[in-house]
């Protein structure tokens, strides 16, 4: 008897490893890196208890009767068709698995329609189900998905993949994002054929427009950001466009392409004076982005007043760049200047302070 039980305690003990040799090289959801600009909301009970939140996403205790909620931002289609970032105020889910919960959010007719703003709705196709994601070590997260996924029109399909993409990418971890249904791995999507066997990343763009580039060989791509309106509700539109890259002065590019405007994007507003010119070269310096422009930058040049519109559209676009952490204006003929409310602009404004978008 007393050897039977030996054997049975190695064969259990082998089987613990075996598995665990299979689950190399994978994460689990609450593995997840939360993004960078996260924020965790503590709602507080009757008793005033609190539950806080790990760096991985995951509760550090269990209050009872408590719920606690975080923001979480997803990338939805506005009234214009355009992929849009919005930031929600949701429930932090039980099993720890933001990821999917963000995923879950972009179904049609799915959990947050309700509090949708007027004009803003789900990409995925009504019904479907998230059936899991694995996080591999290079960065790509495998998501598997129910039949449902196949029923959208033809024409949603690239802002399907840009939605899901900019959505999943947010976590730190995550760089590449690669589909299944049903636990079979697609080879390109399944309406209107884009290849998707290699993944999809940020790399590929969102909502992709016009050229300001007459030669594609000396251009390359650029990611935007550009206010938009629909009736009293303001966000912003990130458009990948490609910009011509003369002397390898990539941020120039980028400035000269804002102060051009959206081009026929009418939805898209156009917060540059038409006269606006950078006067220098920028300047990178210990991760600032330093410009100088003429008076015409400003919304009210007798009172150096810079339009808050104009800085935040400025820092979007260029602190997507490698590098870039902040950006620095100077005006020239002004020795200082002021926001609009008239508060002087003493530091650089940093990306970090503008990456959170409309919180619902």
């Amino acid at each position: 008897m007393r050897k039977y039980r030996i054997f049975s305690i190695l064969i259990i003990f082998c089987f613990f490893m075996v598995l665990t040799g299979c689950m190399k090289g994978e994460q689990t959801l609450e593995e997840i890196d939360p993004p960078k600009d996260a924020e965790t909301v503590d709602k507080q009970n009757e008793n005033n208890n609190t539950k806080t939140v790990n760096e991985d996403g995951t509760s550090k205790d269990d209050v009872k009767g408590e719920q606690e909620m975080i923001a979480q931002k997803v990338y939805l289609i506005d009234a214009n068709g355009m992929v849009a970032p919005q930031t929600i105020e949701v429930s932090f889910p039980e099993s720890g698995e933001v990821a999917k919960q963000a995923l879950e959010y972009l179904v049609k007719e799915g959990p947050v329609t309700p509090v949708l703003p007027n004009g803003f709705r789900g990409v995925l196709p009504e019904g479907t189900e998230i059936l899991g994601l694995t996080l591999q070590e290079d960065g790509t997260v495998v998501v598997d998905l129910s039949e449902e996924f196949k029923n959208y029109d033809a024409k949603e399909e690239r802002k399907i993949l840009e939605a899901m993409t900019h959505t999943l990418t947010q976590f730190d971890n995550i760089d590449k994002v690669k589909l299944w249904i049903n636990g079979k791995a697609l080879d390109e999507m399944p309406v209107d054929g884009t290849p998707v066997s290699n993944g999809y990343s940020r790399a590929n763009g969102i909502n992709i427009t016009e050229s300001d580039a007459n030669d594609l060989l000396t251009s390359e791509t650029v990611t935007l950001h550009l206010p938009a309106e629909y009736n009293d509700t303001r966000y912003y539109v990130p458009i990948t466009k490609y910009v011509q890259n003369k002397d390898d002065d990539v941020y120039e590019a980028v400035v000269n392409s804002l102060l051009n405007g959206p081009g026929y994007h009418n939805n898209l507003i156009h917060v540059f004076n038409e006269e606006t010119r950078l006067t220098e070269e920028p300047e990178l310096k210990d991760g600032i982005l330093q410009l100088v422009f003429n008076e015409d930058i400003l919304k009210d040049q007798d009172k150096a007043m810079l339009s808050d519109e104009v800085m935040e559209t400025l820092t979007r676009s260029l602190t997507e760049l490698q590098g870039i952490e902040g950006v620095d204006i100077k005006v020239e003929n002004k020795d200082k200047l002021v926001n609009e409310n008239g508060e002087k602009m003493e530091t650089p404004v940093m990306g970090e302070a503008v990456a959170n978008d409309t919180t619902l």
